[in-house]
């Protein structure tokens, strides 16, 4: 089970993510409830941008916010794109743990700290195990990728992690 999550986080994250200035006009911070939504969770897809080693990969992340959308997360999915994942905002931020149940794909766990650095990365989690997963520390959210893929980009503890 997912940990509760309040949604009032999310606003002021995505009022971090707004885009910058356009012909010298600033563009209002797009609403939560603007993004597109996911083909099959339905839940809104924003932009995700780990840095790395000064380079940046962008990622398009489903925001789970609500605790049934959170518990739910990418259980059941049988597939995901290489630059898709899910991000599961937490406030108050706190520590965690993630468990695999009726998880059907290998999935990398970033747990990401109130910093917005990475704290750890479970790699590969396995898929339908019931064995929780820590943060090692306490997480302002936490980042589901592919199976392997924080290993391929590099992506580990300390990289920065907006959306």
């Amino acid at each position: 089970m997912r940990a509760p999550v309040l949604t009032s986080v999310l606003v002021a994250v995505l009022a971090a993510c707004s885009p910058g200035k356009s012909q010298g006009a600033q563009s209002a911070p797009m609403a939560i409830e603007d993004a597109p939504r996911h083909a099959v969770s339905g839940l809104p897809v924003v932009p995700l941008t780990v840095i790395h080693a000064g380079r940046k990969h962008v990622f398009q992340v489903e925001v789970a916010r609500s605790e049934p959308e959170q518990e739910k997360g990418l259980m059941f999915r049988t597939s995901m794109g290489a630059d898709e994942g899910m991000i599961f905002p937490m406030n108050p931020v706190r520590y965690a743990s993630f468990w695999m149940k009726n998880t059907v794909i290998p999935l990398d766990i970033i747990y990401i700290g109130a910093d917005h650095r990475i704290l750890n990365v479970a790699a590969n989690a396995v898929p339908y195990s019931e064995t929780p997963l820590y943060s090692e520390g306490r997480a302002a959210g936490v980042l589901e990728l592919n199976g392997g893929r924080a290993a391929q980009l590099g992506i580990g503890k300390g990289d920065l992690v907006s959306w």
